[in-house]
């Protein structure tokens, strides 16, 4: 597929809106519109059987959800993944890992999104004060046991695809 020109429809702090005229292999015309959104981190706390997860309301979902902790840097910047996820585990729970071991990426909506986020599996932690953006006043942090978590997924208490996606790495990474 050929991308013939684009230009952005709508920009804001955390994502660009982009409408792509394209060309596509069989010569016909197309376009696209695509969200791009900074790359994320996602964190799985763990200690021992308990999972650290964030609850906070979600505006385009008008409900609270709860999450393993993520986030993005401000502004729409890059940087190292592994230096966010530290920064993004202390500003949300107030943890800091003493060893965080990369489980695996998630491209959040391929079919439309522009955004892979890095999961990292956080251990040795030790409890401090978070320190919350603006956004973020409202969220609420806890350790469930390993069952309860499962219990939360099943009964649709625990919908965010990246979550879900970043068990299924744990999963994975502990069958080895």
């Amino acid at each position: 597929m050929e991308t013939l020109g684009s230009k952005t429809v709508y920009i804001n702090p955390w994502m660009e809106v982009r409408e792509d005229n394209v060309r596509r292999s069989d010569g016909s015309p197309g376009i696209f519109g695509v969200v791009h959104c900074p790359d994320f981190v996602m964190l799985v706390p763990m200690d021992g059987d308990r999972l650290h997860l964030v609850e906070q309301y979600r505006y385009a979902q008008r409900r609270r959800c709860w999450e393993f902790p993520a986030g993005t840097l401000p502004e729409r910047a890059v940087g190292d993944p592994l230096e966010l996820a530290h920064r993004e585990l202390r500003e949300e729970t107030g943890l800091r890992a003493g060893r965080l071991i990369r489980l695996g990426a998630v491209d959040t909506a391929p079919g439309c999104m522009a955004q892979r986020g890095e999961i990292f599996l956080a251990t040795e932690l030790t409890e401090g004060e978070p320190d919350r953006e603006p956004e973020e006043q409202d969220m609420r942090s806890a350790w469930f046991d390993r069952a309860v978590v499962e219990r939360m997924i099943r009964a649709g208490e625990i919908t965010d695809s990246q979550t879900l996606a970043a068990y299924s790495l744990l999963l994975l990474h502990e069958r080895g």
